[in-house]
């Protein structure tokens, strides 16, 4: 596959949560279950949706693009809740926010 960035970045997320869900496990399985997924979803609908086109491609990147937003909020979640802490997700928190972006700037083309 060609190189595409924002799976590549999506990637990059998923590799910075691994961590991450081992420590969420041992105290939220739900929540870390459920970043698990989100973040899933953010890479396999950005995998998919480049294969795509029109339509098609464009519905399958809004639902990466807010895959990416719920995994933000779940880790800005986690820290809230003193799951985890602020320093430990500032990596996983900055890549989502760049996904977000890079999705958002997909799905909302220049004229």
């Amino acid at each position: 596959m060609a190189y595409f960035e924002a799976l590549q970045l999506a990637l990059k997320l998923a590799e910075a949560l691994g961590p991450l869900l081992v420590r969420l496990q041992q105290h939220d399985r739900d929540l870390a279950s459920q970043i698990r997924r989100a973040a899933t979803s953010v890479a396999s609908g950005l995998s998919e949706g480049s294969g795509r086109t029109g339509k098609d491609r464009q519905h399958l990147y809004r639902i990466s693009a807010g895959s990416a937003a719920e995994v933000k909020i779940q880790l800005q979640l986690a820290i809230t809740w003193g799951t985890l802490d602020a320093a430990s997700t500032s990596a996983a928190l900055a890549l989502a926010d760049r996904v977000v972006a890079i999705t958002w700037r997909l799905t909302h083309p220049r004229p």
